[in-house]
């Protein structure tokens, strides 16, 4: 039995809800993921009768394929979508069963528009938290549009093809043979990229906003539920909603929720932000903002949006280290997020560089995983919490560096090692590693505002107990400002405290 009995019951009850009988076509060998992928679907098929199992050979061995009234799918699964992809199987069957994707229709629309043949291939690995955003959105995908497949791939189950693609980050997604993209990408991203988004004319001939937010992350997603609250014309901007918590894994400090992980969070967000009447414009990015007689906030894609106020909410991402070889070995053995890439390192060495909690928590993930970990700390100590600490320092494959500064990432096509100088004595050392996991804190998303509004020294907005900047109507909230904790209960408080503010300014003007 591959499933335990408390996921069976919490299945058979999904189950129930197929409309129409679903194929599995298997190709499995006699290697131990075949047989593990063979249990899997035999247990499947033994809890509906809506499911049938045939053998057939089909390019990846082991894989199957889902069927549907003798139709293709284009979904295909690669591996034993397991851990995260589990979720991503469920949702298939019950698509492939002839269930309606939970999408807006105007994006059902994008995805039945796309013309020609779209094969697509997404590596994962079954304890990344992202992949499946990026998975499920394919097989949507797949589903609405007969020219569209879809190939989940487990990379551990098919080491030589990772290692030949050199795939050192997921989710790793092929387009038609070729790249198309590394990381989190939402269903409108993966859609934009292609041409079928909105197009500029769509998103700017509209009427002003009463309150526009620039941001769908915890401190976006509340200021927009309290500014909608008041009855006035919300909208929000964000290239996706959820923002940083989509990368967020175990969610311990929300009070009065135990505990949660971040993409369930976010969705969580977002069903609440669609109770609302607010306009969301996703898989958007701001770049200008300039006060007039109305704000003015031109997007990437060109569109120029107006409001009487704004609110931005833009959050951080991870500070890079800034040394030669950061850039160029991005997703070539330089990661950042230790459960999404950790596996892909299995029996090779790594660094993480940064010794607060992150480092530290990432350093005990990967020490699970890796042949060997080198915590790389600036400081002559760690910063970490003492708990944490004392777990690592008990690890056996697990080396720690104090007052190492990192000077450079070395390689050729991927990173080979990592050099640092001792700053007590200024000997400059080299660690042959295979992989470099970069932990050293947040940096705000403000570069895009330049000197439009008064940031301090390291981008953080300014604001007052309002939450207004230093341009009448235009407020902040979240870890884009000066607020000294960034914690998502922080955040969300501060988008809340900005939102009164905005009503506020709108009443009183």
């Amino acid at each position: 039995m591959v499933l335990d009995k408390d996921i069976q019951a919490q299945l058979e009850q999904y189950l129930q809800l197929m409309e129409r009988d679903v194929l599995l076509k298997v190709s499995a060998g006699s290697d131990e993921v075949s047989m593990d992928m063979l249990a899997l679907v035999h247990e499947l098929a033994s809890m509906s009768p809506k499911i049938q199992v045939e053998r057939v050979s089909l390019p990846r061995t082991p894989s199957f394929r889902l069927m549907r009234g003798g139709e293709d799918t284009g979904i295909t699964f690669a591996g034993v979508p397991l851990g995260h992809e589990f979720t991503s199987l469920v949702l298939a069957l019950l698509q492939a069963s002839g269930r309606a994707p939970k999408i807006e229709d105007s994006l059902v629309k994008q995805i039945q528009s796309l013309r020609g043949e779209y094969h697509f291939e997404t590596y994962v690995s079954l304890s990344c938290n992202v992949c499946p955003d990026v998975v499920q959105a394919l097989n949507v995908m797949s589903i609405l549009n007969p020219g569209v497949t879809h190939t989940m791939i487990d990379g551990a189950a098919f080491k030589d093809e990772v290692e030949a693609k050199d795939i050192l980050a997921v989710p790793a997604v092929y387009l038609n043979g070729t790249l198309f993209g590394s990381g989190r990408m939402s269903l409108e991203e993966i859609l934009t990229k292609l041409g079928s988004g909105p197009t500029p004319s769509e998103l700017a001939d509209q009427d002003p906003f009463d309150v526009l937010v620039i941001g769908g992350g915890p401190a976006g997603a509340s200021a927009a539920i309290y500014a909608a609250r008041k009855g006035i014309r919300t909208g929000i901007v964000a290239e996706r909603l959820g923002g940083q918590v989509l990368d967020t894994l175990g969610i311990e400090n929300f009070i009065s929720v135990k505990y949660t992980e971040g993409p369930q969070f976010a969705a969580q967000l977002e069903e609440h932000v669609k109770q609302y009447d607010i306009q969301v414009m996703k898989a958007q990015r701001a770049k200008r903002l300039e006060k007039k007689s109305l704000i003015e906030v031109e997007l990437e894609s060109g569109a120029v949006l107006k409001s009487k106020a704004v609110i931005l909410a833009t959050g951080a991402r991870w500070r890079n280290v800034g040394v030669p070889g950061e850039d160029k070995f991005k997703n070539k053995g330089v990661a950042y997020c230790p459960h999404c890439d950790g596996p892909l390192y299995q029996g090779k060495d790594v660094a993480v560089i940064g010794g607060g909690n992150s480092g530290i928590e990432a350093a005990i993930d990967l020490a699970g995983i890796v042949r060997h970990v080198t915590v790389l700390e600036f400081m002559p100590e760690l910063k970490a919490d003492a708990v944490l600490q004392k777990r690592l320092y008990s690890l056996p494959n697990v080396t720690v560096v104090t007052n190492a500064a990192t000077k450079e990432i070395t390689g050729t096509d991927k990173v080979d090692g990592i050099t640092y100088t001792d700053r007590d004595t200024g000997e400059v050392h080299h660690i042959d590693l295979q992989g470099v996991f970069v932990q050293i804190g947040l940096v705000p998303n403000t570069e895009w505002l330049g000197d439009t509004v008064e940031r301090t020294r390291t981008g953080e907005i300014v604001v007052d107990p309002r939450g207004a900047t230093s341009v009448p109507g235009v407020f902040a909230a979240g870890d884009c400002t000066n607020s000294p904790y960034k914690q998502i209960i922080i955040s969300m408080g501060s988008g809340a405290n900005a939102a009164l503010g905005a009503f506020d300014y709108l009443i009183r003007t």
